[in-house]
């Protein structure tokens, strides 16, 4: 079930009054103001950041389509700000919060159109976010330019930050990888916008939110930089699909949303949404990410006993191993990976894959023997 905790500051666009700092709420929804909200969450306690603020899109009289029939634009009253002045304003504030109860090792996503992302962007470099990549989220499916006047509007940008230069922030890059039919995950996503069934519609049948973004994207980016158990943070929560997504994953979350409407809709969204069976959600491990084994670790526990023989895949070269785990072959004497590089007069050389052994008549890779001792941790 999930608990909504009722708004305790003014929905106004002013800088809140900095409240008593409560425990982390997870999955919930907290209704009122993003800053206010924020404010009052522990420091260091939120593992990635999903916003997608309002775009301030500064619309001017209504839009129709060619036969006539009236555009469904966003037009809502908390897309609306008197200046960019105020918009800077209430961006630095929502991102000065949002730094604050990021982890040291967490990210932050930010999404937006032309309208909006090159000013948030310079504020997050300003706030010290280190921007890790842009993304261009390539629609699949997009509005028309009705009008004729400018090219079709067929992309958002997102940013992907960590709080500094030096972070040590979770990126599943295997999984990536295995998303994308084993090749590298690159910046530019072609995703359909949200449409038909996963569109959410309230009460009287029209959708409920004029901007809510596809499942598709928010498992995409969940599934790349958190883990089972992270806390993902929606500061402009909307209809939930932060909430949606993250449940189906294993996440834990927190929404917050001032419109009580949205609130409404969230909540018997993420109720009726089934979490992955515990199975489902293993990822391929990051590499980056596994306990460090050095060669000396198999010749010490006798996987690569000192005195075998290691060789090339092509059998060229045999080295032999060394009871302090160096290998020597005709006079290079060093690490695997020294002497690799040495014989093939090349600037280095992964002697993990490089070196073989025998087994059951075999050649295999050491690295193979390696994962055995990883297994086995």
């Amino acid at each position: 079930m999930i608990m909504i905790l009722p708004e305790t500051e003014s929905l106004g666009r002013s800088r809140p009054r900095l409240a008593t700092k409560r425990e982390l709420p997870l999955d919930t929804i907290l209704e009122g103001d993003c800053i206010a909200e924020m404010a009052r969450l522990p420091d260091k306690s939120i593992d990635m950041i999903f916003a997608d603020p309002p775009y301030n899109l500064q619309l001017g009289g209504d839009l129709f389509r060619p036969e006539g029939g009236k555009v469904d634009a966003c037009d809502d009253d908390w897309d609306k700000f008197d200046s960019l002045a105020v918009y800077d304003d209430f961006t630095r504030e929502w991102l000065a919060e949002a730094r604050r109860i990021l982890k040291d090792d967490g990210t932050i996503w930010v999404i937006g159109s032309y309208h909006n992302i090159y000013r948030v962007g310079a504020l997050l470099q300003d706030a010290d976010f280190w921007i890790l990549n842009d993304i261009v989220w390539r629609k699949a499916n997009p509005m028309p330019n009705f009008r004729g006047t400018r090219f079709t509007n067929a992309h958002e940008t997102l940013l992907w930050c960590a709080k500094d230069e030096k972070a040590r922030y979770t990126f599943n890059y295997r999984a990536m990888k295995a998303l994308n039919d084993d090749l590298q995950m690159r910046s530019d996503w072609v995703l359909p916008i949200c449409s038909g069934a996963e569109r959410v519609k309230d009460d009287a049948g029209d959708k409920a939110h004029p901007t809510q973004k596809p499942e598709a994207l928010l498992y995409r980016i969940l599934l790349a930089c958190t883990k089972p158990g992270d806390v993902v943070l929606d500061p402009f929560f909307g209809t939930g699909t932060t909430g949606a997504v993250a449940r189906r994953l294993g996440r834990q979350w927190i929404g917050i949303e001032r419109e009580r409407s949205y609130v409404k809709v969230a909540r018997e969204r993420i109720d009726a949404t089934l979490p992955l069976d515990e199975s489902a959600m293993t990822v391929m491990a990051d590499k980056r990410s596994q306990p460090r084994v050095a060669f000396g670790l198999l010749v010490e526990s006798g996987m690569v006993p000192a005195g075998s023989t290691l060789v090339d895949s092509k059998r060229r070269w045999l080295a032999s191993v060394n009871a302090d785990g160096s290998i020597a072959c005709d006079g290079e004497v060093g690490s695997i990976h020294k002497v690799g590089a040495g014989l093939q007069g090349a600037p280095s050389c992964n002697g993990w894959t490089f070196w073989h052994v025998e087994l059951d008549g075999k050649l295999q890779p050491i690295d193979a023997l390696r994962q055995q001792h990883l297994s086995a941790l």
